[in-house]
């Protein structure tokens, strides 16, 4: 089927059944931003391939809402499809359901697939509708046309033992129970698989980049219930589980459990990471407590064992990445590299370093213009050739069994323009001033966002996207709760948190920048005033120098780099063989 033939076949569904407009999220029961095949629904339907939006279907319209960092992506796939793009104002918000409030009449019925709706989506739309007397049907109208529709996956999943983890699962268990009582929650509901990979030391390949297990769980004072297909686990690992005080069930028996729990007991529920369809399988006279997972704050925060052991990732990615620079720099305008050839081999790098496992997000390769899109994502019809001139912007990560890594860099690669040596030097700056930013206590993200953002609004320069995201331990590359971006989230960054620093500049059709490394929060000083907390960088990679306007930075930007790349050397080189160590000394000289 063409895409407007899908379109035209749920058009038809929509008609049967009475209903005014049709919305497909991009989520699954599990409210992930990665997707297994089996719910990548927005994919199959339009074309879109971006990894955040949402699609409104009526009659005689159907929109793919997206933000910036899709724009250009979405017009080019959405071409000939019978949906168009519709722009996001801001990055996160649900525009769309004001746009149905608008257009929709009074008693008009509302469908979605209430397994790939957030508790906290599907209570906006009833209130935001309400006025309109909306009737709302859970319908999934994508599944009834997707023929041969992939299966959900059966890997295999894995324990991690508890001294890679440095804490255990019985422990993490009364960290939640202690909030659990706190709450006077006599039930807790998670489905988020981030967290059920750090609550139970599970890890496996159900979704592609996160080292994830789809499953949910459910617990208790006394109990603690993880829901799964058994056949991932080994009997060894089910074993352990229930020596922990965990008992194994079947993945959809977690519906009828939430059935039967007693009338006027309480259950505490994060509405932004568990669905829809679960929440109202709960009965009505049990008491929802709505807030976030105990786990997903629990989980920012990295014990000593973790920070050791990603430390040490840190120092293997980079030497991958320093292999890269020099293969790029010796072969460029000598043999052919394209767009997907140099991400490939950048993977094999990684591969090469002890612990690998995958990548933790498909590499953004963007040569010249494509540097331009935030969210490129090269294809074979999109692929272009490496030129020894412009830029190349290499966003890119890796799964390693004991860390996560995300990494931006820049690669100048000859006739570089005064236009991008100064937006080369901004970014840089902007980076530089987040990451050398001291803090006190109660500090939440929007503040560093307006940090690291200044060197370059001081030239009424922007970009699009947030600042930076949290990063799990060998666990998903976007992380929260806390967040460094523009909206005003009440979360504080608090010592342990590791995140990502990354402002870029972006001149559509030209070139893109962006410079991108990992920090980890740490205490400071404390005084009269105050706590106050600064960031240790961990990312271990050479930040090429040959572009670098210093006229455009302060004496503290140019200590800051020079020190950094002391750091550097000194961390990468015992991993280099002696011709990449030299190459590597050059990259890191002082400017």
């Amino acid at each position: 089927m063409t895409y407007k033939e899908k379109l035209n076949a749920i058009r038809q569904q929509m008609h049967t059944e009475g209903i005014a407009a049709y919305i497909i999220p991009s989520a699954d029961p599990h409210i992930s931003e990665y997707l297994p095949e089996h719910y990548k629904s927005i994919a199959f339907t339009t074309g879109f391939t971006g990894s955040v939006s949402t699609v409104v279907i009526t009659q005689d319209f159907a929109g793919l809402w997206a933000d910036s960092r899709y724009y250009v992506q979405a017009e080019e796939q959405l071409k000939n499809s019978g949906f168009e793009l519709v722009k996001l104002k801001a990055q996160g918000v649900p525009e769309y359901v004001e746009w149905l409030a608008e257009n929709l009449k009074n008693g008009d019925t509302v469908a979605f697939d209430e397994n790939t709706v957030s508790v906290v989506l599907g209570l906006h739309l009833e209130k935001l509708l309400a006025s309109k007397q909306i009737k709302f049907l859970n319908r999934d109208f994508v599944g009834k046309i997707w023929d041969n529709r992939p299966q959900l996956p059966s890997n295999l999943a894995f324990l991690i033992n508890d001294e890679f983890i440095g804490q255990s699962v019985e422990s993490k268990l009364a960290e939640i129970r202690k909030v659990l009582k706190k709450n006077n929650a006599e039930y807790h509901l998670i489905s988020s698989l981030d967290d059920m990979a750090w609550i139970f030391n599970l890890r496996g390949t159900d979704v592609g980049y996160n080292p994830v297990v789809l499953s949910f769980a459910l617990i208790t004072g006394q109990t603690a219930a993880l829901y799964i297909e058994k056949a991932k686990l080994t009997s060894h690992n089910i074993t352990k589980l229930e020596m922990s005080g965990v008992t194994v069930k079947e993945y959809n028996a977690i519906r009828t459990d939430l059935e039967h729990i007693p009338a006027q007991s309480s259950i505490f529920v994060d509405p932004k990471r568990n669905c829809f369809a679960l929440y109202k399988k709960i009965p009505a006279s049990v008491h929802k407590i709505l807030d976030t997972n105990p786990s997903t704050v629990f989980k920012a925060i990295k014990n000593e064992t973790e920070i050791k052991n990603t430390r040490i990732t840190m120092a293997k990615d980079g030497a991958a990445m320093t292999l890269f620079f020099k293969w790029i720099k010796d072969n460029v305008g000598k043999t052919e590299i394209t767009e997907i050839s140099a991400a490939e081999k950048l993977r094999q790098f990684r591969a090469a370093q002890e612990g690998f496992v995958g990548e933790s997000f498909n590499t953004i390769a963007g040569y010249k213009e494509h540097g331009a899109l935030p969210h490129y994502s090269s294809t074979p019809e999109s692929d272009v050739a490496i030129k020894p001139e412009g830029l190349f912007l290499v966003d890119s990560g890796g799964q390693y069994q004991y860390g996560t890594t995300d990494i931006t860099r820049v690669i100048p690669l000859g006739n570089n323009t005064e236009e991008e040596k100064t937006d080369y030097t901004l970014v840089l700056k902007a980076m530089i001033e987040g990451s050398c930013t001291r803090f006190p206590k109660g500090t939440c993200g929007y503040a560093i966002d307006a940090i690291t953002r200044k060197p370059m609004w001081d030239h009424a320069l922007n970009y699009g996207h947030g600042t930076g995201h949290g990063v799990g331990y060998f666990l998903n590359v976007h992380e929260g709760p806390h967040i460094f971006n523009t909206s005003a989230t009440p979360v504080s960054i608090e010592p342990g948190s590791i995140t990502s620093i990354e402002p870029g500049i972006y001149r559509i059709g030209k070139h893109g920048v962006r410079i991108e490394n990992l920090v980890l929060t740490v205490k400071d000083e404390i005084n009269e005033f105050n706590e106050f907390y600064k960031f240790e960088t961990l990312t271990l990679a050479p930040i090429d120098t040959t572009l670098v306007k210093t006229e455009l930075l302060e004496k503290h930007h140019i200590n800051w780099l020079n020190n950094y790349h002391k750091e550097v050397y000194e961390k990468v080189s015992p991993l280099l063989d002696n011709e990449t160590r030299a190459f590597l000394a050059e990259m890191t000289k002082a400017i």
